[in-house]
């Protein structure tokens, strides 16, 4: 793909307004010039008609854990992590998802989850993200406070630059996301299988290894995240105190608070509150939580994440759009607002001069959104051109 790249005849996405029609210019892999109406490029330039398509910034996604369905497709059944990663990578470009924070769990559990082998993937990601790759991959590494095996891990991995986001998560039975003991075994019945016996063992494991946690030791994992410049989140916190503490320990990002008045709370901290778009498009949470909608409807969410389900992100967003939000608002949600929190704003998350050339074309067809082409750091990496039947 030569360097310099016009785009015309495009519905340009701005932060707080759309151009219509406008053209984006692109040189050396940034944006040089955002213009309204038509214009024409020189010689040695690609030129790309989007034909009244919308083009916006590439979604910035904080949290996937898709990156692991994709390795471990079913349990016990794991494929090799490189080919696994790259195609998980093609489908996120197709999503129009450009910066993607693989969401790596570390909860001492079984395949993907476990510390060694979630230890390899994340590694690998961090790797990829500076040899080949098609959108810009980073990690957001998610620690379960009670496996205390893996702190001096969550060091190490810290210490060699992997993390681009870090989490507490504390899923013990009994709060959080899972408010009570039968919500858990319910959960994990479904997903490994377990019988009734294994279940109360594993209740009974859970809320031990909770007890042992050692809060000075948390807060010192906490201060090596944020002298490492790594953005620090919580996660499923269930009441204000709750999202408090975790301010308190320097997070910035409050992820699926639990209910309302939790995510109020977290706002009022100055805390930015991230809402999974999969829960916008089905009505509710799957574990029957705080519905998104209410949180970013009544101010207490900005931002939205694919959290399981890539493909839900864009397709919130338009969703929204035609429900009630302004196209640049939605837009902001999955774009510009995650950028903020994690410290990216500089040059993503936005159709602006100077910034990184990472855009989406899209277009409606059936009242879905359809990406038709998607750009990272100016480089076409993905067209679709489709069959349109009149």
């Amino acid at each position: 793909m030569p360097s310099r790249l016009l785009i015309t005849n495009v519905r340009v996405v701005l932060p707080y307004r759309l151009l219509e029609p406008g053209y984006v210019y692109v040189e050396d892999g940034c944006i040089a010039e955002v213009g309204e109406g038509t214009t024409t490029g020189g010689s040695g330039l690609t030129e790309f008609d989007g034909a009244g398509a919308y083009l916006l910034p590439g979604l910035v996604d904080i949290h996937s854990d898709a990156v692991e369905k994709e390795i471990q497709p079913r349990p016990n059944v794991t494929f090799p992590i490189g080919p696994a990663c790259g195609e998980l990578e093609r489908k996120l470009a197709a999503s129009g998802i450009t910066t993607i924070f693989h969401s790596i769990s570390f909860s001492a559990g079984e395949g993907v989850r476990s510390n060694d082998l979630a230890a390899t993937i994340a590694r690998h990601i961090s790797g990829q993200a500076r040899q080949c790759h098609l959108i810009r991959n980073l990690v957001h590494l998610r620690y379960e406070i009670s496996n205390t095996a893996a702190l001096e891990l969550m060091e190490e991995l810290i210490a060699e630059g992997v993390a681009s986001l870090f989490s507490f998560m504390d899923h013990t039975p009994g709060q959080g996301q899972y408010g009570s003991i039968e919500q858990y075994k319910k959960y994990v019945r479904k997903t490994y299988w377990l019988k009734e016996e294994e279940c109360d063992a594993l209740v009974a494991q859970k809320i031990r290894e909770r007890q042992e946690v050692d809060p000075a030791r948390l807060r010192f994992l906490a201060a090596t995240v944020q002298a490492s410049g790594v953005p620090l989140a919580s996660h499923d916190d269930d009441t204000p105190d709750k999202v408090e503490k975790m301010y308190r320990l320097g997070a910035t990002i409050a992820e699926f608070p639990v209910n309302l008045a939790t995510a109020r709370h977290a706002r009022l901290l100055g805390m930015h509150v991230c809402v999974g778009a999969p829960n916008i498009l089905r009505g509710g949470s799957h574990e029957n939580n705080l519905k998104a909608r209410e949180a970013l409807d009544s101010g207490a969410a900005d931002i939205l994440c694919s959290d399981y389900y890539p493909p839900a992100l864009l397709q919130a967003v338009f969703y929204l759009a035609a429900d009630g939000y302004s196209l640049p608002a939605a837009v902001r949600l999955a774009t510009l607002n995650p950028a903020q929190a994690t410290g990216l704003v500089a040059e993503l998350g936005s159709v602006e001069e100077g910034k990184k050339a990472d855009l989406i074309l899209v277009r409606l067809i059936g009242g879905q959104p359809v990406v038709m082409g998607t750009v990272t750091g100016g480089k076409l990496v993905a067209r679709f051109a489709y069959h349109l039947n009149p």
